[in-house]
């Protein structure tokens, strides 16, 4: 009879963590938005990613080299708002791109962009797109 440590079912090196990677409330002012005075005025926008990746190697070795850099991700997210856009759902597309290209232990992410106080003839809080990949 198989041991509880040998029977495959049960044996850990046959399992990999995965992780999930909130980075929320990221604010960033830039120029994005169908109208010519959204991009010459700018906008106030939050953004909040979910990552969800392969933490096994990270998990074992303790190392930044071998997980997730949230530096990296923030950076990346931060380049990203830099270039001007007319819709969210664009902005969000190019996010999920990029961060599919530069990291390969992404098993899935999901991406929220807000703006603030959008020109929308009313009082509105703000207006939202989620995508995921």
């Amino acid at each position: 009879m198989l041991q509880y440590e040998e029977c495959p079912i049960f044996a850990t090196q046959n399992y990999r963590h995965m992780g999930r990677i909130d980075i929320e409330g990221m604010e960033f002012y830039a120029y994005h938005g169908h109208f010519r005075q959204e991009q010459v005025v700018g906008n106030k926008f939050l953004l909040n990613v979910t990552i969800e990746a392969d933490c096994d190697r990270a998990g074992e070795t303790d190392h930044l080299n071998d997980a997730l850099d949230y530096q990296k991700v923030y950076l990346l997210i931060k380049e990203e708002m830099e270039i001007k856009s007319y819709l969210l759902e664009n902005i969000c597309k190019r996010i999920l791109d990029r961060l599919y290209r530069e990291f390969s232990t992404i098993r899935k992410a999901t991406i929220q962009v807000a703006k603030i106080n959008p020109p929308l003839g009313g009082q509105i809080k703000q207006v939202s797109v989620t995508m995921s990949r």
